[in-house]
């Protein structure tokens, strides 16, 4: 090819390189205006999931609030919830525990308490407290409260004010009469030591948190339900039936009011459920509201079989599951730790307990992992701080089973 033609070449191709220059610039702006295009579309697409994940938010915090003032746990996020439970099985069934104290300590908490362990998660400290609740324990229908001290004080307004009709430019003087009684409750610490075993542990189908809080609350709320009742105050709760008691008419702070029998440990032979009615209405009005019976299954078994003189039933089973059973047109709990029928025993208890009896409680458990005390089986040594009291003696009446 001699010169002449590398020229026309060359300028014959120049106007075809500067149209692919061209074309090439389209396409890229073109790219940049759908890049432009996307980029928007995706911020209004994050702006819209964002205000929905937040009403969805919105809803799952009223539902929260719903479930805490009906007594159940709030809902449980997974985003908070699985972590903790994952470092908690972690520890539990491996002894590694350092998910646990990364996380403890991220929340300003200590790892270990004063005997040693680690916070339970909190779907097993739900489960623990269900099982508390509904263990046929006091604390079904007491006050509960939980703090963070090592007492709870209860400041109870036992006087009678004074009152009085002025017209209206007579002076008003000054009401007398107010009695102020602090009721003091400490925290005591309550136990418990289940054991399984290591290859039991090692079983990924072994749903371990659902067990440690059945067996932990099991033991629990045979512990608590004791002291409640018949607690004497020295490393345990006061319990009701400790205080002194008095023939109902002479009860005052700090005395508990008991109505008798007629009948040394029995009922009267000719009027056996007259002793019930005379309980209800040994209790004032202000408390009847919100009052139940309580007694264990060997005396609601004699109650249930009496009649009133038209023949019919005085205790009346509950109409559907759940319910409790209802004597006298009271609601009847079950405590097993209730003495039973026995001379001078006071084996029926009638009263408002919500008002009568404060359980004070810290709200977390704890849970050290012990592979070398039980070998070849490892205990979990879990403990809890709770302690309890009466804080309104006015608002418990016993049945106590004596001539007078």
């Amino acid at each position: 090819m001699n010169e002449m033609d590398r020229d026309y070449r060359a300028d014959d191709l120049a106007p075809a390189e500067d149209g692919f220059a061209v074309a090439a610039a389209e396409a890229e702006a073109e790219e940049t205006k759908a890049a432009a295009a996307f980029l928007e579309s995706f911020e209004g697409f994050k702006a819209e999931i964002g205000e929905k994940l937040g009403t969805i938010g919105a809803r799952v915090d009223a539902l929260d609030a719903k479930a805490v003032a009906a007594g159940r746990p709030a809902l449980a996020r997974a985003a908070e919830a699985q972590p903790h439970a994952k470092a908690f099985a972690q520890y539990v069934r491996q002894g590694d525990d350092r998910g646990l104290a990364a996380m403890e300590m991220k929340a300003l908490n200590t790892g270990t308490g004063s005997a040693g362990g680690h916070l339970v998660d909190p779907r097993t400290s739900a489960m623990i407290d269900t099982v508390l609740r509904g263990g046929g324990s006091l604390r079904a229908i007491a006050r509960v409260v939980q703090v963070e001290a090592v007492a709870y004080d209860v400041l109870v307004d036992r006087g009678e004010l004074t009152f009085g009709w002025q017209a209206e430019t007579t002076a008003v003087g000054e009401s007398t009469g107010t009695a102020i009684e602090r009721v003091s409750i400490a925290l005591h610490e309550l136990s418990a030591a289940p054991q399984a075993s290591q290859r039991l542990l090692d079983d990924t189908a072994f749903d371990v948190e659902a067990w440690l809080a059945e067996r932990i609350g099991d033991r629990f709320v045979r512990a608590e339900s004791d002291a409640f009742i018949n607690g004497d105050g020295s490393n345990k709760p006061v319990g009701f039936l400790t205080k002194p008691m008095v023939p109902n008419a002479a009860q005052a702070w700090p005395l508990i009011g008991y109505v008798p029998t007629g009948q040394a440990g029995g009922f009267d032979l000719n009027d056996p459920g007259d002793a019930l009615i005379d309980l209800v209405y040994a209790l004032g009005a202000q408390y009847r509201r919100n009052a139940h019976f309580v007694m264990n299954s060997s005396t609601a078994g004699e109650v249930r079989k009496m009649k009133d003189s038209a023949g019919r039933f005085m205790w009346t089973e509950g109409l559907t599951e759940g319910t409790p059973a209802r004597l006298l047109g009271y609601p009847v709990t079950l405590v097993e730790e209730m003495p039973d029928i026995g001379a001078d025993a006071a084996a029926i208890a009638f009263g408002d307990f919500s008002r009568g009896y404060t359980i004070a409680e810290r709200p977390e458990i704890r849970i050290l992992r012990d592979p070398f005390s039980a070998k070849p089986n490892v205990m979990f040594y879990a403990t809890k701080r709770v302690g309890g009291d009466v804080t309104d003696y006015a608002a418990i009446k016993v049945l106590r089973f004596a001539a007078a």
